[in-house]
């Protein structure tokens, strides 16, 4: 993987915000909220969103999810300022921190084997203690150390008083420090930890205000402290609720926890999707659809809510569709190709996009996602005879057949093939055989596009013009 250095910390007036996921996986929603929340907040604000790659666990950090974060983050439109950072590549950096702590007196290495601290732990439990290091090497004299031991190095943490983390989401939230043990910095192999890293890597990134999950909020309590010892400024923090299903249970993969590429590929447009994740635990009075333009406009830290958000599928795609029906036709054309050849598979024969753009208008009046566009679409690049599916094929019966035999000399007679003209001679033609439109128009669609819901009748003769139209209709009639 590339290794990123951060730039040199800007002056305290600057917003800079990060978006530090781990690359084992890929880039899941409720990761894609806190990301989109920093962006919306260091956009609002003027300042700078950075990305960092916190891969420090070698065994399940891979370049496959690192790309899937990068195209995540694309696809949703989520830019950042500067060259990623890559954690990993930083560990001199953090290394180096650590044995500073550990040479002014704030650091101590403890020679604890796991046999002890199983034995500490086990001993807490039983007395209804913290079950955290008990701090037995941390005045120790170095001269007692046990031969061929590798130490890890720990952080002095204050044994008294409480810790406040002033949150911007949460409030004020005090923890006692008796219940904050001194953690490790460095491994006994010399590899630095989380802990360790994140605060160096902050601070190194000149980040200020560091929005997250609230299942950090425990780590800023400790973050916070090694911060003091290191007499470096402490961010601003925002720790956000989780997101629950819409049955209040943990996210889940039945409930919407997925990479970001998944919901593109189910239909779901990036700007629906910053809309739907900038409302899911945030809120601008009771606005619902908005664009980005405005989120970035209203965004504020004060507006995040302290319960956890549901998600909900019903609700993003109603709102997917909204956004879908003020979409450029052009724009959904793109989208829908991709989605019927990159997605779907089918075969797309060149030069449809022109069709597809004029057909947009109907389809688009019905769809929630672009799947929806491309299945709506699909009579335009199936190639005769076509496929008929169940409801259409009963349709057809011999009345129906019937209809199509009587109306496709009338329109092979129209000197031009223009809605006006279309509309005119199916609506002439029913009138003539005394039919309600329905009657010549429902046979019209099964023998057009082989099923029973499509963009308005004359828009399809229209979009796929005399000579495929005509064809369609006499391989239907009777």
């Amino acid at each position: 993987m590339p290794a990123g250095s951060p730039a040199t910390s800007p002056g305290t007036s600057a917003i800079r915000t990060r978006f530090a996921p781990s690359p084992t996986g890929f880039l899941h929603i409720g990761g894609a909220r806190t990301a989109l929340f920093s962006w919306l907040f260091a956009r609002h604000h003027g300042g700078q969103f950075l990305l960092r790659i916190e891969d420090t666990d070698r065994t399940r950090s891979t370049d496959e999810a690192v790309d899937a974060i990068f195209e995540g983050m694309r696809w949703l439109g989520l830019d950042w300022d500067e060259e990623p950072v890559f954690q990993y590549a930083r560990r001199a950096r953090h290394a180096e921190i650590a044995n500073q702590l550990l040479a002014e007196g704030k650091a101590y290495k403890c020679y604890a084997s796991p046999e002890e601290l199983a034995e500490m732990r086990e001993t807490a439990k039983a007395e209804g203690k913290p079950q955290g290091y008990d701090g037995r090497w941390r005045d120790r004299d170095p001269s007692e150390a046990p031969e061929g031991v590798d130490p890890v190095i720990r952080l002095k943490m204050p044994r008294d008083g409480e810790t406040v983390i002033h949150d911007h989401v949460q409030g004020d939230v005090t923890i006692p420090n008796a219940v904050l043990d001194d953690y490790i910095l460095l491994r006994s192999d010399g590899s630095p930890t989380y802990m360790l890293s994140v605060v160096v890597d902050d601070h190194d990134m000149g980040i200020t205000h560091v929005i997250r999950g609230d299942d950090h909020l425990t780590n800023a309590a400790r973050q916070i402290n090694l911060l003091k010892a290191l007499d470096w400024d402490v961010p601003d923090y925002a720790h956000v609720p989780m997101i629950h299903g819409p049955d209040g249970a943990k996210l889940s993969k039945r409930h919407g926890a997925m990479g970001a590429e998944q919901y593109r590929d189910m239909g779901y447009l990036p700007e629906a999707m910053r809309n739907y994740l900038a409302r899911l635990g945030w809120s601008h009075g009771d606005d619902e659809v908005f664009s980005t333009e405005q989120a970035i406009e209203w965004f504020g830290l004060e507006a995040i809510g302290k319960s956890p958000a549901r998600f909900d599928f019903v609700k993003l795609a109603n709102l997917n569709g909204i956004h879908i029906r003020d979409a450029d036709d052009g724009y959904l054309a793109d989208e829908t190709l991709r989605m019927m050849a990159d997605v779907k598979g089918w075969q797309v024969p060149d030069g449809i996009r022109d069709a597809l753009i004029a057909a947009m208008p109907g389809l688009k009046e019905r769809a929630k996602t672009i799947d929806d566009l491309a299945e709506g679409a699909r009579f335009l690049i199936e190639a005769r005879p076509l496929p008929i599916n169940e409801k259409a094929a009963k349709l057809l019966d011999d009345t129906a057949r019937d209809v199509l035999a009587g109306i496709a000399p009338k329109l092979e007679a129209l000197p031009d093939w223009t809605l006006d003209g279309l509309e005119t001679a199916v609506r002439g033609f029913a009138d003539e055989k005394e039919l309600k439109l329905g009657k010549v128009a429902q046979p019209l669609r099964a023998a057009l596009t082989g099923t029973t819901t499509s963009p308005g009748i004359f828009d399809v003769l229209a979009v796929l013009g005399r000579d495929e139209s005509l064809a369609r209709i006499k391989d239907q009639a009777a």
